[in-house]
């Protein structure tokens, strides 16, 4: 099968530090090379995936992030480039919405976000004819009245996670400078159990830098430590001495990448119970689901009955990138059944003229 997999252009493939759907689009495109498919990745020209690449942009674009001028670039160069793929597999918001007015039939999307109010808007303009995957049974069930294709949830490759012990007796935070996740929230809960608490947070855009300042800054110092945004490594080696991740969302997070991250490492969570958590965890058993501040320092309080084994035995069963890998493999073949498949490809001519002025004079990607 000819997988052409298009990615947002804030970041590269795999993202340095941050970046979930990064990770999840880095893991589909080695899986789908493993399981001996052809894959064209669409990215930017600083992505390091160790597979075919083509790209509009030369560096990944975070600086920009959000814009639709940039993304809707990165839209057409793609299309362009994956034409004659068997399968497009699309990861940006604009793209799903081009490719329903085309009448494609060989793409299909997922929805990264949480389906407010704009995102229904956006993914009902394109649904049905651009099959829709969600992320979680939650994220789902939020969909009102999108059609959702299927369910899949994300997942991480084991061996690139070390087995942690929980040595350093603190308690970790691991995503975004927001409100939403809770990084006062974590402060507080850590304080009043009498543990420590290393938080590393990417802290960007201004709104992340606002909350910061405003928030949690006042809240730092003591056994509190602000680390910054952390790579891979650091990440792992954060996540795999800690007592537990703290994760006191409050918003409805279709998937928690950082959970699965964390599992991984052995590592157990405590986590309010919100959008995809209780598709997680296994309340008293990888962790805690809890509803209220009290009840996250009570669950902190007894997390060493934990048994450690068991978070990285549900990552292994429940939420490897081989898992993940292989359900949309076989979601792309009930997408690619003769009754739906519909030659719609364009012409190289008509592909190149779609392409002209976004890169240059460099020709567009051939299939082998």
């Amino acid at each position: 099968m000819r997988i052409a997999l298009i990615a947002p252009p804030w970041l590269s493939i795999p993202p340095i530090a941050y970046g979930g759907i990064e990770t999840v689009i880095d893991d589909l495109a080695k899986g789908f090379t493993a399981a001996g498919h052809e894959v064209l990745l669409c990215a930017t020209g600083d992505s390091t995936c160790p597979v075919p690449t083509t790209w509009s942009f030369s560096e990944s674009q975070s600086t920009r992030m959000g814009t639709s001028a940039a993304e809707l670039r990165q839209v057409l160069f793609s299309y362009a480039s994956a034409g004659d793929a068997d399968i497009i597999h699309d990861h940006t918001l604009l793209g799903p919405v081009f490719a329903a007015e085309r009448s494609l039939h060989n793409v299909v999307t997922t929805c990264h976000g949480a389906f407010d109010e704009d995102l229904q808007k956006i993914y009902q303009s394109a649904a049905p004819r651009i099959p829709t995957i969600a992320i979680s049974q939650d994220h789902a069930l939020s969909a009102g009245a999108i059609p959702i294709a299927r369910v899949i949830h994300h997942g991480v490759n084991p061996d690139r996670f070390a087995v942690g012990s929980g040595a350093g007796d603190y308690l970790a935070f691991l995503g975004r400078m927001a409100p939403a996740k809770g990084v006062d929230t974590a402060i507080r809960v850590a304080r009043a159990a009498g543990l420590p608490l290393r938080i590393a947070a990417k802290m960007s855009q201004p709104e992340e830098h606002r909350y910061f300042e405003e928030s949690v800054r006042p809240l730092l110092g003591g056994d509190i430590v602000f680390m910054g945004e952390l790579g891979f490594a650091d990440k792992v080696e954060l996540l795999g001495n800690a007592r537990a991740l703290l994760n006191p969302i409050d918003w409805p997070e279709p998937f928690g990448m950082v959970m699965i991250e964390a599992l991984a490492c052995s590592t157990p969570v405590v986590a309010r119970r919100r959008g995809s958590v209780a598709e997680i965890l296994q309340d008293g058993l990888t962790g805690y689901i809890c509803d209220t501040e009290v009840e996250l320092v009570e669950a902190v309080q007894q997390i060493s009955t934990l048994d450690r084994y068991a978070c990285r035995q549900s990552v292994e069963q429940n939420f490897s990138s081989k898992r993940m890998v292989d359900d949309h493999l076989d979601f792309y073949q009930s997408v690619l059944k003769p009754e739906r498949t519909i030659d719609l490809r364009k012409t190289p001519s008509d592909r190149a003229d779609l392409a002209h002025g976004l890169r240059g004079a460099e020709p567009l990607f051939q299939w082998a």
